[in-house]
Formats: structure tokens, C-alpha cells, sequence
């Protein structure tokens, strides 16, 4: 089973999710009633939809995880799975995007295009990029 998989089968047993098609068109999504929060893009990589305002709050932490990518002006982060305390981490994570969409005033409405960051960034496994 890949790390993704895992994450995906423990993450379907919250009562808050449910499992759907990306809106991006690539692979299987994690949604709430109101929003998409997580694209499983491939057997390691996954995009949260945490919203502006928790990448804010969190940016030093997740700027210090060698699993977490950010790009700019994205409300997404990308995650790349590559073992147990990723997953553990990409829960975690989860768990903050659902309070962050639930505390989202209902004026601010959610991007036209879903604007995961699935084709915006290239994760490279942790060994390369120690050897630059």
C-alpha cells in the first residue's frame, strides 16, 4: 500500500469527508458539503487546500518540513509522502484545513478553478535535494 493510499483509506473514516474526483481532473479528491480540501495526485504526492489565512498562521512550520512545498499565492500546499510521520503530518494538516474552512466567513467565496498546485511544482525526492 503506498503512503498515499494509507492516507486516503485512514482520512475516509472522518465523518467530514467524503471521496470525489479531483475538480483539477487528476486524481481523487477529499471534500467537505462546502469545498474540496485534499487532491491525491500520485501514489506520494497531495495537495491540501489550506487557505491563505493557515498558511499565514503556519508558514515558518511549514516552510521547515522538507515534506511540505508551498507556492506562491497558492491557498494550496503540496505534501510529498514519503513515509509514516508524512502521513501522520498530512492528517495533522487536514485536521487544521477543516477548522480553516469552517471558520471561513461565507462573503469570501472559494477560487472558480479548483487551483491546486498540481502542475505548479515539482517535488524532488529528500536524497537530491540534500545533494546540490
Amino acid at each position: 500500500m503506498t503512503p498515499a493510499q494509507r492516507a486516503m483509506e485512514r482520512l475516509l473514516t472522518w465523518p467530514d469527508l467524503t471521496a470525489c474526483s479531483a475538480d483539477c481532473g487528476t486524481g481523487q479528491a477529499l471534500r467537505t458539503t462546502r469545498d474540496e480540501i485534499v487532491h491525491f495526485h500520485s501514489a506520494r504526492d497531495v495537495d491540501l487546500h489550506l487557505t491563505h489565512r493557515a498558511i499565514q498562521r503556519f508558514h515558518y512550520d511549514l516552510v521547515g518540513s522538507s515534506a511540505i512545498q508551498l507556492v506562491p499565492g497558492s491557498c494550496w500546499v503540496t505534501v510529498h509522502l514519503d513515509c509514516a510521520t508524512d502521513v501522520d503530518l498530512l492528517l495533522s494538516l487536514v485536521s487544521v484545513a477543516l477548522k480553516a474552512h469552517q471558520n471561513r466567513p461565507p462573503s469570501v467565496a472559494p477560487p472558480a478553478v479548483s487551483g491546486c498546485n498540481y502542475h505548479r511544482v515539482t517535488v524532488l525526492p529528500r536524497d537530491a535535494v540534500g545533494d546540490r
